[in-house]
C-alpha cells in the first residue's frame, strides 16, 4: 500500500514515496517486490534512483514497514508528442514470497 497516495512530479523533480507492507501472518514472510508503472509507454521515463524492488525483504510476524522509493520523471516526457496526453502515471509494487534459492535476473541498467 503506498503510504502517500498522490505525488505531483513534475518532468525532471526527484521524488521520494514510501510503499507500507504489512506481515498480517504469525511467521516471518521473506518477499521480493516487483513493480509496475502505467501507462506502459511512460515506463520509459520513469527512472528509479534507489529502490526495496528486486531486494528480499524480512517481514518479521505483524510486522509493518514503510519502504521507500526514490525516483524521477525523466524531462524527455514532456517533450515526446506521444505522452502528449497523458497526465497520470501510477506506480504499483507486487510482493512475491521469494522462494529458497531461487536468484531473479537483475534490471539491465541504462
Amino acid at each position: 500500500m503506498l503510504s502517500n497516495l498522490r505525488s505531483q512530479v513534475h518532468p525532471g523533480e526527484t521524488a521520494l514515496a514510501f510503499y507500507t507492507a504489512t506481515n498480517p501472518t504469525k511467521k516471518p514472510v521473506t518477499g521480493i517486490s516487483t513493480y509496475n508503472v502505467i501507462p506502459f509507454e511512460a515506463g520509459l521515463y520513469f527512472n528509479k534512483i534507489q529502490c526495496f524492488c528486486f531486494e528480499e525483504q524480512l517481514l518479521n510476524p505483524h510486522e509493518q514497514v514503510d519502504m521507500p522509493v526514490f525516483f524521477y520523471i525523466d524531462p524527455d516526457f514532456a517533450e515526446d508528442p506521444k505522452m502528449e496526453n497523458i497526465d497520470s502515471i501510477t506506480l504499483s509494487y507486487t510482493f512475491f514470497e521469494a522462494k529458497e534459492g531461487l536468484q531473479l535476473p537483475q534490471p539491465l541498467s541504462s
